[in-house]
């Protein structure tokens, strides 16, 4: 992932956050290293001790009042050192007309700061989700991404496999395509992975023999989706004799992505296989599953109640002949 830079922040954030620039342009080069933003606390008291210089460092209606009140020796003091720090911005909110010398003494330091208009609580409902999904753990997957009855099913496979080919087919069946070739996974929490097209492929497929094709031009927008939670990993995989595959269910494969598990199914290719109506009954399968009704387990308690229905019926019989 690369770097966050402050002018990048500024760039994606000003219509959002209703940002005005100030303090010093050469500060935009500056990396905003984590998805921390917090006021700086003690630091403008002049207590340091517990300040951590590498957050956002956020000034609302409380801190600028502060500064204000002191005298201009003293505030002039505080901002030095507060400024003075390797801190990566200073965010105002509430559109407020900075403290005497603020400017400066960034201009000084080289820091830079946006005022936004927005009040202060509101500015960190906007921000946070930004910086949590900018910050988010990320991977490149090659793969195909389709919703199949709501459940993201993540095609992956070798090369020329057909998961193009599958997920094209499973949307000429009213299904949707999330992303094709590249898919980019971000982890949002501690179990959850989205994913997403490149801005630069989104909706275009490639079809060996055909070329690129436009898949919300031919089928229509609702064939189609910006992004969608990878539930299920499904491997195409060419059919060998002597092959091991899962035939009952009962033990669900798992594979990890940033961190998380999520079941994975190897689908074994050969020729006649419906593909598509297998990825469709994977998706349905996921969806019992999820609301607590497994096949495999209900079969299996049916297989052990009939074997031991059997098993009392023998035991019955030979204490008869006894």
């Amino acid at each position: 992932m690369a770097a966050l830079t402050v002018g990048a922040f500024y760039e994606r954030t000003k219509d959002l956050l209703e940002l005005t620039m100030l303090g010093s342009p050469d500060g935009v080069e500056r990396v905003v290293p984590t998805s921390d933003a917090s006021g700086p606390g003690l630091v403008l008291a002049g207590y340091t001790g517990r300040f951590v210089p590498s957050r956002i460092q956020v000034l609302g209606e409380t801190e600028v009042s502060y500064m204000r009140s002191l005298s201009d020796a003293e505030r002039s003091r505080i901002l030095d050192t507060f400024l003075g720090y390797p801190i990566p911005l200073v965010m105002v909110t509430k559109g407020l007309e900075l403290p005497p010398g603020m400017d400066e003494m960034a201009k000084k330091h080289g820091v830079t700061i946006l005022v936004s208009k927005l009040k202060t609580l509101e500015f960190y409902n906007r921000i946070t989700p930004f910086l949590l999904d900018a910050f988010a753990p990320q991977t490149s997957l090659h793969g195909s991404l389709a919703d199949v009855y709501g459940v993201g099913l993540l095609f992956t496979g070798a090369s020329g496999i057909g998961k193009s080919e599958c997920v094209l087919d499973l949307v000429e069946r009213g299904h949707r395509l999330v992303a094709d070739d590249l898919v980019i996974t971000k982890r949002k929490g501690p179990d959850v992975l989205i994913g997403s097209g490149h801005p630069l492929q989104r909706h275009y497929m490639e079809i060996r023999g055909i070329g690129l094709i436009d898949v919300r031009a031919i089928f229509g927008v609702r064939s189609v989706r910006q992004q969608k939670r990878v539930e299920v990993v499904v491997v195409l995989q060419e059919w060998k004799e002597g092959m091991t595959v899962e035939r009952t269910g009962l033990e669900m494969e798992q594979t990890t992505i940033l961190g998380v598990e999520i079941p994975k199914i190897t689908v074994p290719l050969n020729p006649g296989k419906n593909i598509t109506v297998i990825a469709e009954v994977i998706a349905m399968n996921h969806l019992m599953r999820y609301s607590g009704q497994d096949p495999a387990e209900v079969f299996n308690e049916r297989l052990k109640t009939h074997l031991r229905g059997k098993a009392d019926v023998q035991r019955y019989l030979l204490d008869d002949d006894e």
